[in-house]
């Protein structure tokens, strides 16, 4: 396979640093190729503005998501976009690697994705009408590839848990997860997360890194998270309310979204050592 691997950490002698060159030495050691992207390193403008639109006309009101319609369709949009686009295109697979700052991804991969993930090609895609709203959620520019996430956290696992302070961490990734990989068609494997990384020993690492390298052989084989297909018919369109019937006796917010009939076979993949 080709694999994307998108880092966000700014010490590339981090922990971070560390499991990521396990995760690319075992890729490569089952013959799979590997594109990197060190955001840090190569000083990614992470923020959305003009500059991005050479094309806009000077003067006129900007508004960023018509600007990125109309640069997408007339091939305008700036050369680092255009260059992530193509590797996005590239990848069979995408991996993002990030530690979770203030319960999401650092700022510089969110302007990642703000940025490349531009109208026409990740969203704003297919026929909206009574019968379907748009390729997205399942379908889209990107369906057919996988995406996965490796998350480190200070925080203990307990923390993150139903009934954790923080929260549960599906729910707490749900919107990077759902909201910015299924949504434009990727399949999403369910992600590998290390906690209490602060407090590490040379032991911990040493497990967590095996765990790590468990799940890069396993890439191509791993079940994704069975999130409903929006066009799939478990949504009325196109008011996109779930149907009723189709939930777990109590279940709500983001949980309604993952389809219990396959969701025993992600608890499995998730057993196998993700979190």
């Amino acid at each position: 396979m080709k694999i994307l691997l998108v880092f966000a950490h700014p010490e590339p002698n981090s922990l971070n640093g560390a499991l990521r060159d396990i995760a690319i030495e075992e890729l490569k050691a089952q013959g799979h190729e590997v594109r990197v992207k060190d955001l840090y390193a190569d000083r990614w403008k992470s923020e959305v503005d003009r500059a991005d639109f050479p094309a806009w006309p000077p003067g006129e009101r900007f508004i960023a998501g018509l600007a990125s319609k109309k640069a997408f369709e007339s091939d305008t949009l700036t050369a680092d976009v255009k260059a992530e686009i193509e590797s996005l295109l590239w990848a069979d697979t995408l991996i993002l690697q990030f530690p979770l700052w203030w319960y999401s991804m650092p700022a510089i991969l969110k302007g990642w994705v703000e940025r490349v993930f531009a109208y026409g090609f990740a969203y704003g895609v297919g026929e909206h009408s009574e019968q379907r709203w748009g390729d997205r959620f399942g379908e889209g520019t990107l369906a057919g590839k996988r995406a996965m996430l490796v998350v480190t956290t200070g925080g203990w696992e307990d923390h993150y848990s139903d009934r954790g302070v923080n929260g549960p961490i599906d729910d707490l990734l749900f919107p990077i997860n759902h909201g910015i990989l299924y949504y434009p068609g990727y399949d999403v494997l369910p992600p590998f997360l290390v906690y209490r990384v602060d407090r590490f020993s040379d032991g911990e690492f040493d497990r967590a890194a095996e765990r790590l390298r468990g799940r890069m052989r396993t890439i191509e084989t791993t079940a994704p998270i069975p999130y409903r297909q929006q066009n799939g018919g478990d949504y009325f369109i196109p008011s996109m309310q779930l149907k009723p019937g189709l939930e777990d006796a109590g279940a709500s917010g983001f949980s309604l979204h993952v389809s219990r009939a396959s969701a025993t076979e992600s608890s499995r993949a998730k057993s196998g050592g993700v979190h």
